[in-house]
């Protein structure tokens, strides 16, 4: 019975480990043929397998996802569903890679927006040259008892990042940014000796954690919503995520 058992748990690591060097062969090969046929594959970040048998995963620059078979002989780009569970598996991996911690947030890159007992939490990232921004600012006056710590992220062009230094350089920054975002009260050019070093950390940050778009919001929990999502729907956030 012993001799037994012995001899399974022996097939049972062997067949482990034949599976690990297979996925190990399959990686190695992926990242020679890929590297070899198409230069933006020279630098590979990571490579898995899907949950799709005989598929792996190839992720580049971060948050790109591809899909290949064990050769690297064939590409795919796009969306792998889950039709049984109907998820989207490629889309819940991109999320999955850029959440963010809230405690690790560059909060001193950003100004607090207070609003009742400010006791929940939310990040925003937002260009003042955003109209979508604009309007979900207007909606967010119906958002209470809310802390925001708004980054001011100016991707849209060189007069957003004057716009920005303006704002972030006023003596009241959280005023400023109000009105101008609600009411048109354009800010008033930015002393010469501001420091506003934090906008280009705010844009380098977005880089790395792939925040493509304004506004976009991250929740306490962090998770994040992109786009002008209605106050009802933030409220829903802020309760699943305080």
């Amino acid at each position: 019975m012993k001799l037994a058992r012995n001899l399974l748990a022996t097939l049972a690591f062997g067949s482990v480990l034949a599976v690990s060097l297979q996925a190990q062969a399959g990686e190695a090969e992926i990242r020679k043929n890929l590297a070899a046929r198409i230069p933006q594959f020279a630098k590979i970040d990571e490579i898995t397998k899907s949950p799709m048998p005989g598929l792996f995963e190839v992720r580049i620059n971060g948050f790109e996802i591809f899909y290949t078979d064990a050769d690297g002989n064939y590409l795919l780009q796009g969306n792998l569903i889950d039709v049984k569970a109907r998820r989207n598996l490629t889309e819940e991996r991109i999320e999955k890679l850029s959440e963010v911690d809230f405690d690790k947030l560059p909060v001193k890159d950003a100004f607090k927006i207070v609003r009742g007992n400010g006791k929940r939490k939310l990040a925003v990232f937002e260009d003042p040259n955003c109209g979508y921004c604009k309007h979900f600012e207007r909606d967010m006056k119906n958002v209470d008892n809310v802390t925001v710590y708004l980054f001011l992220y100016p991707v849209l062009g060189p007069d957003s990042t004057a716009k920005s230094k303006n704002i972030w350089c006023s003596k009241d920054k959280a005023k400023t940014w109000n009105d101008w975002m609600t009411s048109e009260v354009k800010p008033q050019d930015a002393p010469a000796s501001c420091d506003a070093a934090a906008l280009e950390r705010n844009v380098a940050f977005g880089r790395k954690y792939n925040i493509t778009g304004t506004p976009t919001l991250i929740f306490a929990d962090g998770s994040r919503a992109p786009g002008a999502i209605p106050a009802a729907q933030v409220e829903k956030h802020l309760a699943a995520a305080n």
